[in-house]
């Protein structure tokens, strides 16, 4: 009894010392633009993420709808036709700061983890993030491409010379101290 006592209470102790930063107000933006043509580019900043600084683990998620377009007919297709954001409201990471340190906190790192969007998982590794520790916590960007094929989204021939075959996302988020 005394062993569990023991254990419960490392386990309770390294959960409440952990160090948590969040931010509910993260940007994330995507741009699939081809040049001559309408820009195509969305921008969603209601992202939430998290981040674990003992472990360098983070996540983020966004909810789908929640990208804003500068035209409003192509939000509209890209809700409906595309992303399906009624079926599939969230997009998702879930992964680590490879090499994290929380000492060394104000950095160039590598991400690594996975991306879940249109009900499709895709693991994603050596995207660069940069990172800078400040006195209310971490400012965190980044960016990387992903093509819609991989997430099971067929862009119709009618417009795919619209539309990049390399879909670039870039990410900013300030995470604060959960405390």
């Amino acid at each position: 009894m005394k062993h569990l006592v023991f254990v419960l209470s490392l386990l309770i102790g390294q959960c409440l010392f952990a160090q948590k930063y969040v931010t509910r107000s993260g940007t994330v933006s995507f741009e699939a633009s081809v040049p001559s043509f309408e820009e195509v580019a969305a921008t969603s900043t209601t992202a939430t993420a998290i981040l674990d600084t003992d472990t360098g683990e983070m996540a983020a998620l966004v909810l789908v709808k929640g990208f804003r377009f500068k035209n409003a007919l192509m939000e509209e297709h890209f809700n409906e036709n595309y992303a399906e954001s009624n079926k599939y409201p969230k997009a998702s990471f879930k992964g680590k700061i490879v090499n994290w340190s929380s000492e060394n906190a104000s950095s160039n790192y590598r991400l690594e983890g996975d991306i879940e969007f249109h009900g499709v998982t895709k693991s994603i590794e050596g995207v660069a993030v940069d990172i800078v520790k400040k006195d209310e916590g971490f400012s965190m960007q980044g960016a990387f491409n992903l093509k819609p094929e991989d997430f099971n989204i067929t862009i119709p021939k009618i417009v795919a010379n619209k539309i990049a075959n390399d879909v670039e996302i870039n990410f900013q988020f300030i995470l604060l101290n959960k405390g």
